[in-house]
C-alpha cells in the first residue's frame, strides 16, 4: 500500500512549522543552506563551549580540507570512532558534505572490533580522538594503507562541499539487522534527509528548539532524530557526555525537546515524582520516545507535567523513522501513523517496507534474507486499527513455538501485563522444568513510584495477584505458568533495550 499521509501530518504539525520543511537533494545542500539560514544561532553546546552555525560551518569546511589533504575523495568511506562530542559533529558533517560515506563505529568497541569493522567497510580513513586512539591502534598497525586522522586536526584553508547526489552513500550504521548478525546498513543521502523531514512531522513546534543529546550518535535514533533533526531545524543541541550529568545539564541548558528511549524517560519520571518537579525542567514541552516499547503510563504521566510524549517506530534500515504518533493521549499504545514517501504491506503479520527512507542494503553481508521482491522484511509483527494507526505486536525471531504447536509473541503478552501501572518492564520467555517440560514464564520489574503507594504490604504478592488476573483473561495456551517479581532491572544493551533470554532448545 502506498502511504500518503503528508496532509494528515500537516494538520498535526501546524502551518508555521510545515511551511519551513524543505526537501534537499543531499546532505551537502541541506547543511550549506541551513548553516547560512541559521548562521548566528547556537548550533552545538559541548564541554562548556557554544558554537554557532557559522562557526560550525567554518570548522566543517576546515576539516574537509584535512580529509582532502590526506587523500580522501568523494565516494570513499570514512570511519568515525568518536564519542558524542563536537568533534564527532564536525567530522561527520565534513565527511558527508565531501561526498563520502561516514561509517560510524560505536566508541565502546575494542581494538579487535574496530579492526574487524575496518576490514568489513574498507574505509580510506579512520578518524579517532584522544579518547579512542588506543582502540584505533590495531587497525592502524594492521592496515598500513588506512589513513588515521585525529578529530582535533584543523587547517587554515576551507574546502567547499562536493556536488553530492541523493543516491550517493551517506552513512553506514552498525546493526544486528533482522537476522541478528552484526552488519552495516548503508543509508543514502535521500534516506537520511527523509529522516530529517519526518522528524518535523506531527510535532507542533519543530524549528529553533533546544535539544539535549543523551543518546549515542552511533545509534540511528541519536544520529538522525537527535543530531540531524536539530541541525535541520535550526535548533541548538547540548551534548551530554555522561548521562550521570543529564539532569545537571538539563538544569543549565533548559531543553524544550528531548529524544529518549523509554528506560531514560522512565528513570526521569521516577525522579520527578520523588522530588516533586520535572527533572528536565519546566521548559521541556516535547519528548520523542522510541527504540523500544513505550508504556502508555509514560504518555499519561508526562502529560500531567505539561510534556507531550510522542511514541514512534523505526529501524536502522529505515533511517530511523517509519511512523510517529501525533495523538499519544488518544492512542497511547500505538506507534502512530506511517510517515509519507513509503509503501508497506503485511505478509503473514510481518511489516514489509519500501520507500525513500529505506537503506540501500547491508554492507559485506548477504541481503537475500532481508528482502523479497524488493520489499524489506522488517521482522516486526504488526496490526493497524481502523484509523490507520500502527501497533507493534512482536518480533518474528522472538516468537515462541509451544509444544502444542501454538505460536506466542512475547511482546504481545508483555503489552497485556504492562497495562498494569505497577509494572515498569516485563519479559515473557520459554522456560523448562526439571522433567524437561516447556512452559511460559514471566519476569517483571516493578515501578517504584507506584509500588510506594501500596504502603506496608507484601508488594510482590500484590503484584503477582494483579498479574494473575490479567493472565486469566488470556487464551489458555498463552497463559504464563510462573511469575517472578524481580528486585533488579533486566540486563540492557547500550541502546537501553532489554536483553532477551535465549530460547530453550
Amino acid at each position: 500500500m502506498k502511504v500518503d499521509t503528508l496532509e494528515i501530518f500537516r494538520r498535526y504539525t501546524g502551518e508555521k512549522t510545515f511551511s519551513r520543511i524543505k526537501h534537499y537533494n543531499s546532505m551537502a545542500q541541506m547543511w550549506e543552506e541551513r548553516a547560512a539560514e541559521f548562521a548566528d544561532l547556537t548550533a552545538i553546546v559541548d564541554d562548556g563551549k557554544e558554537y554557532t552555525y557559522r562557526q560550525l560551518a567554518r570548522d566543517v569546511a576546515a576539516y574537509r580540507t584535512v580529509l582532502a589533504e590526506s587523500g580522501v575523495k568523494k565516494g570513499d568511506a570514512v570511519a568515525l570512532l568518536l564519542p558524542n562530542s563536537y568533534e564527532f559533529v564536525k567530522a561527520y558533517l565534513a565527511a558527508v558534505t565531501l561526498g563520502c560515506t561516514a561509517a560510524i563505529l560505536p566508541a565502546f568497541l575494542d581494538a579487535a572490533a574496530v579492526f574487524g569493522c575496518c576490514m568489513m567497510f574498507r574505509p580510506s580513513a579512520l578518524v579517532s580522538s584522544a579518547a579512542t586512539a588506543a582502540q584505533a591502534a590495531l587497525a592502524r598497525e594492521k592496515l598500513p594503507e588506512l589513513k588515521t586522522l585525529d578529530a582535533a586536526q584543523t587547517a587554515e584553508a576551507e574546502t567547499p562541499a562536493a556536488q553530492v547526489e541523493g543516491k550517493d552513500g551517506c552513512t553506514i550504521i552498525l546493526t544486528g539487522g533482522t537476522t541478528g548478525r552484526p552488519k552495516g546498513a548503508l543509508l543514502s543521502n535521500t534516506a537520511v534527509l527523509q529522516g530529517c523531514v519526518n522528524s518535523c512531522l506531527g510535532v507542533p513546534h519543530a524549528f529553533e528548539q533546544r535539544y539535549l543529546l543523551c543518546l549515542p550518535l552511533s545509534h540511528v535514533f541519536g544520529l538522525i532524530r537527535n543530531l540531524l533533526a536539530s541541525l535541520y531545524s535550526g535548533s541548538a543541541l547540548m551534548i551530554c557526555r555522561n548521562n550521570k550529568d543529564m539532569f545537571r545539564d538539563a538544569a543549565m541548558f533548559k531543553p524544550t525537546i528531548m529524544v529518549l528511549v523509554p528506560a531514560l524517560a522512565e528513570m526521569a519520571m521516577t525522579l520527578s515524582k520523588k522530588f516533586g518537579r520535572n527533572m528536565f525542567g519546566d521548559s521541556l514541552k516535547t519528548i520523542i520516545c522510541g527504540a523500544a516499547t513505550v508504556p502508555p503510563y509514560l504518555v499519561e504521566e508526562y502529560d500531567k507535567l505539561g510534556v507531550a510524549l510522542y511514541p514512534g517506530y523505526g529501524l536502522t534500515e529505515s533511517a530511523n523513522l517509519v511512523s510517529g504518533n501525533p495523538e499519544p493521549l488518544k492512542k497511547p499504545g500505538s506507534v502512530g501513523l506511517m510517515f509519507p514517501e513509503q509503501e508497506y504491506k503485511i505478509v503473514d503479520g510481518e511489516l514489509w517496507l519500501k520507500g525513500k527512507n529505506m537503506m540501500d542494503g547491508y554492507i559485506a553481508a548477504d541481503n537475500t534474507e532481508a528482502y523479497e521482491d524488493g520489499w524489506f522484511k522488517t521482522g516486526d509483527l504488526v496490526r493497524f486499527d481502523d484509523e490507520g494507526f500502527l501497533y507493534i505486536t512482536g518480533r518474528i525471531k522472538e516468537v515462541i513455538v509451544l509444544p502444542s504447536g501454538e505460536n506466542v509473541s512475547p511482546a504481545e503478552l508483555e503489552a497485556q501485563f504492562n497495562t498494569l501501572n505497577l509494572i515498569q518492564d516485563s519479559q515473557v520467555f520459554e522456560d523448562v522444568d526439571e522433567s524437561g517440560k516447556h512452559f511460559l514464564a514471566l519476569e517483571v520489574v516493578p515501578r517504584a513510584t507506584e509500588t510506594a503507594k501500596l504502603g506496608a504490604v507484601d508488594v510482590s504478592a500484590v503484584i503477582t495477584e494483579e498479574l494473575e488476573k490479567i493472565n486469566a483473561t488470556l487464551p489458555p495456551f498463552a497463559r504464563v505458568n510462573k511469575i517472578t517479581v524481580r528486585t533488579s532491572d533486566f540486563e540492557r544493551t547500550p541502546a537501553m533495550k532489554i536483553v532477551r533470554y535465549k530460547k530453550c532448545q
